[in-house]
């Protein structure tokens, strides 16, 4: 096989970056664009000693499930903002769930793991959900700025045009992109170019609430250590689009792909914003600040917190939350408990465990303004602030295991193993560490519950999985996992101690 000559390739599965998968010469191929099924000429773009890049030429065979054209235009500009939007929606689904059962028969060694995993609860909508939309600049072509998402494996920008926007972003992201990128033309200032190190703006990052009164945050971001005129742009801003009430501006000097990285300085309006998960009453609300981790698709996310709700068992004394961020998903569960009475009365003991100390900042004040003074978060590393907890609080009603994408330390699942909770209740970002993290698991005398993907990203490779998983008998009739968005209408911990408090 030689770089930059034409083959004629047939597309057999799908990678979670949309790329279809063929073979060639016993190598494998990707080729973004293409579909399973589908036959075509590529031009092979690079060749190594274990697999190949190439671009699609033409199509001669189409595949009953692609969307013509994909839904969003810039796909065909090679934008990677979206991968699967060539691809129908119940397809995804199906691809999707199959991913899931795939690994966790592959790699956790799970027995009909395709029988046991559930059909993927969809999302509505498929567009326009994202909270949270970061935006890249680049010079434009013919002067001034531009901004966009940069195209797969690159950081080369696919610029966002003006009369098509972008199917990912809401309306508030779309007119704070709009104004700024008007606003910077008109006053000069230069995009930076990585290549020459040129140039000022960065970034766009943009934070939507979903619930109450509108509230966004803009936060600019500079290859500079301040940005000259950077309040006017602010004030004009808030005036211009009122519900923006936080403008920061973040200098990143740094070479980094991580685009907060640098001094973060409050510029206008408040240090965050305010956004409700649920529509029950007594819903709780959360302060979402530049770093806080926050679920990008809001109503997936009531149903991903709703799944786990009905996970817990009945009247629950102590429930443990491991990665537990600002503190959402516990917070959501004492707010449902609270409301529905399935506590009886007393609710249980939450203890939090977060590696962030800003985080965990946020989660104490997040639960002391929903009004719970039986939530308590600790700071440190998962696998070694756990352990303290158990030793202190005891045998847990369930354990809430929500962890990145690397999935659980092997020393934290030992640990939670050791505290002989009766219910694990796993959400994963990543069927492939779940699948390792389920297999030492069930190893210890777990076995899989419930198994509940969710998809959180529609348009894209990702998807969450909820597990629960149980050493004794589940009764089925006590969890719904099929619910519509319908049904979610239905003082000793007040100052939060210290990991050093827990070892004294």
């Amino acid at each position: 096989m030689e770089k930059n000559e034409l083959y004629e390739l047939e597309i057999d599965s799908i990678a979670e970056d949309g790329s279809g998968i063929g073979r060639l010469d016993g190598l494998v191929v990707f080729c973004r664009g293409m579909l399973p099924g589908e036959r075509g000429v590529v031009r092979i773009l690079k060749v190594t000693k274990s697999y190949a890049v190439g671009k699609a030429v033409s199509i001669s065979t189409f595949s009953p499930h692609r969307v013509e054209p994909p839904s969003c235009p810039n796909f065909a500009r090679s934008c990677g903002g979206c991968t699967f939007c060539h691809l129908a929606a119940e397809e995804q689904l199906t691809w999707k769930r199959r991913r899931v059962s795939d690994c966790l028969s592959r790699i956790g060694g799970l027995p009909d793991a395709a029988a046991l995993v559930a059909p993927v609860l969809p999302s509505e909508p498929v567009f326009r959900y994202r909270n949270k939309s970061i935006y890249a600049f680049s010079p434009a072509a013919g002067g001034g700025i531009t901004c966009g998402f940069y195209a797969p494996n690159s950081h080369r920008v696919v610029p966002i045009r003006e009369t098509e926007g972008c199917l990912l972003e809401n309306e508030m992201s779309r007119e704070i992109r709009d104004f700024t990128v008007k606003y910077m033309n008109a006053h000069g200032i230069s995009a930076y170019d990585e290549s020459s190190g040129k140039g000022v703006l960065r970034a766009l990052m943009v934070r939507t609430n979903h619930r109450g009164a509108r509230e966004a945050m803009a936060v600019l971001v500079v290859h500079a250590k301040t940005l000259p005129g950077m309040e006017a742009y602010a004030a004009a801003l808030c005036a211009a689009l009122p519900f923006v009430v936080s403008v920061y501006l973040c200098a990143n000097t740094q070479n980094t792909n991580v685009v907060l990285r640098g001094d973060l300085r409050l510029i206008c309006g408040k240090p965050s914003i305010r956004d409700v998960i649920g529509s029950f009453p007594g819903a709780p609300s959360f302060e979402i600040s530049p770093h806080s981790f926050y679920q990008v698709n809001p109503a997936q996310t009531e149903r991903l917190y709703e799944l786990v709700y009905a996970f817990l068992p009945d009247e629950p004394q102590l429930i443990y939350d491991i990665y537990c961020g600002i503190g959402t998903i516990g917070i959501y569960l004492l707010s449902r408990l609270r409301e529905s009475g399935k506590a009886q009365g007393r609710l249980p003991i939450l203890a939090g465990v977060e590696s962030v100390p800003s985080a965990v900042s946020d989660a104490r004040r997040n639960a002391l303004e929903n009004g719970f003074s039986n939530a308590v978060f600790y700071c440190g590393d998962a696998a070694d602030v756990t352990p303290d907890v158990i030793a202190r609080y005891g045998t847990p009603s369930a354990v809430i295991l929500d962890p990145p994408r690397k999935g659980c330390d092997a020393a934290l699942i030992e640990t939670v193993l050791a505290s002989n909770a009766e219910n694990i209740i796993y959400v994963s970002c990543d069927p492939a560490t779940l699948a390792r993290d389920l297999k030492r698991i069930c190893a210890a005398g777990y076995f899989c519950a419930r198994i509940q993907p969710v998809d959180m990203f529609p348009q894209s490779g990702h998807v969450e999985t909820v597990v629960l998983l149980s050493k004794g008998e589940v009764d089925s009739k006590k969890i719904r996992v099929e619910f519509s968005l319908e049904d979610m209408d239905m003082s000793e911990f007040q100052d939060g101690a210290t990991y050093p408090q827990i070892k004294a």
